[in-house]
């Protein structure tokens, strides 16, 4: 890239950031913006700060939002006794797409990951508790990826909800192990979500 002006390389470098995007991919993205009117690189710009500015997290599920609380728990119409507990903003974005489920989500940040130093701590399942208690939820769903790290966050969740009185299920065998719920069909996560079982806890 040493033949390149800094402008284009450093554009590369940041695409190159993005996951699963790789140098040529980066270079067909940043000459394809180059071969764009201004007016749609500067709008490009705009939308890119707009959002650094005025997108934050509910203080409620922590999904993303424009104000305090997101357009799903602000939803007077939503079962407010049922949360459906996700790794990642993105898993609720998946969920919803299904129009099956009407309650109210929680986000953790990530699941519990022994091998990278994620331990249930850096989770928001403090948080979770602290909502089920006061908010008196019925039922938690817990829909985590079915790979080893959803399965141990989702059995570490349902050891934890044991002493409330509360139903846990798990979404069912709809996802094949390993999936990512991010990139089910919304076939998919509509029967994971319809058969959904109890947990069971050791």
């Amino acid at each position: 890239m040493k033949q390149l002006p800094k402008p284009i390389q450093q554009l590369i470098l940041e695409f190159n950031k993005l996951p699963g995007i790789g140098s040529k991919t980066s270079e067909r993205f940043v000459f394809y913006l180059l071969s764009q009117p201004k007016s749609e690189i500067e709008a490009l710009a705009q939308s890119l700060q707009h959002m650094s500015k005025t997108i934050r997290s509910c203080r409620e599920c922590y999904t993303y939002a424009e104000s305090e609380l997101c357009s799903i728990c602000s939803d007077t119409q939503r079962d407010r006794t049922i949360f459906c507990v996700v790794a990642e903003a993105r898993d609720v974005l998946a969920i919803e797409h299904t129009n099956q489920f009407k309650g109210l989500y929680h986000v953790l940040g990530g699941v519990i990951n022994h091998l990278e130093g994620i331990a249930p701590q850096q989770l928001r399942i403090n948080e979770l508790l602290s909502r089920i208690e006061q908010d008196g939820v019925k039922e938690v769903i817990i829909a985590t990826n079915p790979d080893m790290e959803g399965e141990t966050t989702a059995l570490y969740i349902a050891q934890q909800l044991q002493r409330l009185p509360v139903i846990v299920t798990r979404i069912a065998r709809g996802l094949p192990v390993g999936a990512d719920i991010e990139f089910a069909d919304e076939v998919t996560l509509s029967n994971a979500l319809t058969g959904r079982q109890r947990m069971q806890t050791p």
